[in-house]
């Protein structure tokens, strides 16, 4: 029998806690689903993250939103800015006040810019359920289901652990389920394939931004670990020993590269003793594979690579419409990395910071967004019809030439590891890629033969197959280079182009500057 709730929210992460704990405190019976535990799982809680938090004071919070405005490509929102700072500010103080254990400085006051993931999710988790939200661990969504109209109106998903099937019917639902990594094995991040835009888009949602939404993160060579602060303290070197000039402080990563393209790479950390021991207390993970490896840092040479982060550090994402975080779609509400943020961050990844205050805030607008809309409905919420969007990968097929879903994953990975495709882009280099995975989601819609413990795995292809289409599509209309995207052949950015581009569309994808244009409206129904 399914469950009924006012608010569904999927993702567990920060955004979705937040979202979570935001509905229940409007008075609404929330439901949280996650695809792993809803505390240890996803790309925060298995490490640290800066926050975007600026004190009340006028002066410095526009000369960090004029900062960020020129870093933005200029596709950021000032008033969008300011509007996450206000709540991001009172979220840390709600933390503080929940008992998060903010350090003092060095001047003794309370240090809130920075959060350990381990201690934020467990407070996050307590607070949720003390809120009287009901979390479902290890129980991802694969569908949303809605009504008639086309109001979303709950998801149906799959309990890992016993292979059952779950059916929640809700007044509203929060995609908070964070980005795509492509299963590239970046700390956190194999959680994080896309699913929430899928899943949106089969009801007809639209992303933003999907351009930019191909950074790479330097680890060390095997290693998981993409926080780059400490790179700022290396020197990198070819294996011969020479050095890579302009290549630290994070902004060479295309630098290295263009020279791993030819060769291998070595980073060396220099530091003081008393910035050593700072680094292992604030990021101890990052140490890790060095220890194991009997490796010391700071006084040998290790090779690096570069591992793909895509959009859980870059901003494309669902697009939303209003305040309150909504999706063009009604019923739906986006956000954290599930949702762009353009708004604030423009074309250049805000890093943990400015993404963990977009997590507080969008997951706090939307979630009590989410409540009051599912209140609307007052005694309708239980009499809607409500029907499956019966999307691809949700039953398997006994078609001959299905492909498996690891096959198409690997079909993706092909078109979006390599840095000679997604990092250095070029209209012929996009459009051979495009039509791979033109061809690779043709296939797939012709069936994808899966067991049961794999439903999760071919939902998971279909996503980052659709993801990677809506990326290369909207980078070839963007015919500039602009924050993160860059394009070989227009190798400058272009005043004309000052505008955000939407995309949508599944066997199709389209692509408009700032929404659907009319004309582009008639050619889909010509579609259809």
């Amino acid at each position: 029998m399914p469950l009924r709730t006012d608010v569904l929210v999927i993702g567990g992460g920060p955004a979705g806690a937040w979202a979570a704990w935001s509905a229940a405190s409007q008075g609404a019976n929330v439901i949280l689903v996650e695809k792993g535990y809803c505390g240890t799982s996803g790309a925060t809680a298995s490490t640290g993250s800066t926050v975007w938090y600026v004190p009340p004071i006028e002066e410095k919070r526009q000369a960090v939103i004029e900062k960020r405005l020129l870093l933005s490509g200029e596709l950021a929102d000032r008033s969008w800015m300011y509007r996450v700072l206000e709540q991001t500010h009172q979220g840390v103080h709600n933390l503080e006040t929940w008992g998060y254990p903010f350090p003092l400085d060095d001047q003794g006051q309370v240090y809130r810019r920075s959060l350990q993931g381990p201690e934020y999710m467990r407070l996050m988790r307590r607070q949720v359920i003390r809120a009287g939200v009901k979390i479902f661990d290890h129980s991802p969504a694969l569908e949303l289901l809605v009504t008639t109209d086309g109001t979303v109106a709950g998801a149906a998903g799959i309990h890992r652990q016993s292979g059952e099937r779950w059916t929640v019917l809700a007044g509203a639902v929060v995609i908070a389920s964070g980005g795509c990594a492509f299963l590239s094995k970046a700390l956190g991040c194999n959680v994080l394939t896309g699913d929430g835009y899928l899943m949106a888009a089969e009801a007809g949602s639209e992303l933003s931004g999907m351009e930019f939404s191909n950074v790479y993160g330097i680890v060390a060579q095997g290693a998981s670990v993409t926080k780059n602060a400490f790179f700022r303290w290396a020197t990198f070197t070819t294996e011969d020993g020479s050095l890579i000039e302009g290549a630290n402080a994070g902004k060479g990563r295309p630098l290295i590269a263009r020279t791993l393209l030819k060769q291998p790479v070595y980073a060396q950390l220099e530091a003081d003793e008393r910035t050593k021991a700072a680094m292992r207390r604030a990021q101890p993970n990052f140490f890790l594979p060095f220890d194991r490896t009997s490796i010391d840092p700071f006084s040998q040479r290790f090779p690096i690579t570069l591992r793909l982060e895509g959009t859980v550090r870059g901003t494309g994402g669902l697009r939303i419409v209003d305040e309150s975080c909504a999706t063009s779609v009604p019923g739906l509400y986006a956000a954290g990395d599930a949702a762009s943020r353009e708004i604030i961050c423009g074309g250049t990844s805000g890093g943990g910071s400015l993404n963990a205050a977009w997590a507080i805030s969008s997951g706090t607008w939307s979630g009590a967004a989410a409540a009051r809309f599912a209140q609307s409905l007052g005694a309708r919420l239980g009499d809607r019809p409500i029907f499956h969007l019966n999307g691809a990968g949700l039953t398997s097929s006994s078609y001959k030439e299905a492909l498996l879903p690891n096959q198409v994953v690997s079909g993706v990975q092909d078109e979006v590891f390599p840095y000679d495709r997604n990092l250095f882009r070029s209209e012929q280099s996009l459009k051979n890629s495009i039509s791979r995975l033109d061809n690779l989601w043709q296939t797939l819609n012709q069936g994808l033969a899966f067991s049961p413990d794999q439903a999760l795995r071919a939902r998971e292809a279909v996503a980052m197959t659709a993801t990677a289409r809506w990326m290369y599509n909207t980078a070839l209309q963007r015919k500039e280079s602009r924050g993160m995207h860059k394009r070989e052949d227009y190798p400058d950015l272009d005043q004309t182009q000052n505008h955000r581009l939407i995309s949508w569309g599944l066997d199709r994808v389209w692509v408009e500057p700032n929404g659907r244009s009319q004309s582009s409206l008639v050619k889909e129904a010509v579609a259809l």
